[in-house]
């Protein structure tokens, strides 16, 4: 399976903050929120990831992540130069998706939940249609909703109905077949100019090869593109962090748990910024591997 991190857009909602950095390179309480979506890709086993940002981004991007290559990844960027819709990260990713399986995650969501890898490893495998996660919101009115009938199968998507059928938001973590790109190619585009990833969705339902995973309670399921949602997201992940005495979206612990380097090599990584509580982190979890 390959892997794309959307983290394009301007962040108009979050204007002044991001009139001059990347919404996806803002602070999560103590690593850049693009650590929270690429976390998620590698505890899923994805090894090959292409971020696409816009022109300006993409060189921030390459400075923070690199090639991948210390973390046993495989990490490559491509240009979105306008908003086109989350659905033209096909487009634009098709080469390195080739014929492989496709993941794709927004890089402003934030996901949390025990045992979140098991999940993620077991429906990345062998992947034929589309899986989408559903989480339970409050209102779901303001979401993609996704309706399912008693095997998971997902009958319905409704994009922001005003009497929704279920309370079940679909996330911004999707995982296609190889059809997504030709899919994808021949999407007209919505009112507003875009191609829009529910059109895709609804390609994979009425071919009766949609499924939504219900990632249940006590998960979490974060969005940061508003001023008080990224403040909470960052209460959340501190609460978390200074309780339980672990870090999330730890990318280094993350490639050492999956195998990706081995202890040395964690270790390498957090004695390079050994003066930060990050750091510190990262060393000590590699001295007790």
């Amino acid at each position: 399976m390959k892997g794309i991190i959307l983290a394009g857009g301007s962040g108009t909602r979050l204007h002044p903050i991001t009139l001059a950095v990347s919404k996806q390179l803002l602070p999560v309480n103590d690593k850049p929120m693009i650590y929270y979506p690429l976390s998620v890709l590698m505890l899923a086993g994805v090894r090959e990831i292409l971020v696409v940002s816009t022109p300006a981004d993409v060189p921030h991007f390459r400075r923070l992540l690199g090639d991948g290559s210390r973390l046993g990844l495989s990490i490559d960027y491509a240009e979105q130069p306008e908003p086109g819709g989350i659905a033209q990260a096909f487009l634009i990713g098709a080469d390195h998706i080739g014929d492989d399986t496709a993941a794709l995650i927004l890089g402003d969501n934030i996901f949390h939940g025990q045992a979140f890898s098991e999940v993620l490893e077991e429906n990345s495998r062998d992947v034929r249609g589309c899986v989408l996660f559903g989480y339970a919101v409050r209102d779901p009115e303001r979401y993609g909703v996704g309706e399912v009938d008693a095997s998971g199968r997902l009958v319905s998507i409704e994009e922001k109905p005003a009497r929704p059928r279920s309370n079940r938001a679909i996330t911004g973590l999707y995982f296609y077949d190889n059809d997504v790109v030709d899919i994808a190619k021949n999407l007209q585009p919505s009112p507003r100019g875009e191609l829009e990833i529910t059109d895709v969705n609804r390609v994979y339902l009425e071919r009766g090869q949609a499924k939504l995973v219900d990632l249940g309670r006590g998960f979490a399921w974060l969005d940061t593109g508003t001023p008080e949602s990224l403040l909470q997201a960052g209460q959340y992940v501190q609460t978390l962090e200074e309780r339980q005495g672990v870090r999330i979206a730890c990318l280094e612990e993350v490639a050492l748990r999956m195998g990706f380097i081995d202890a040395e090599e964690c270790y390498r990584l957090g004695a390079e910024i050994p003066k930060s509580s990050y750091g510190q982190y990262v060393m000590s979890i590699a001295s007790g591997f």
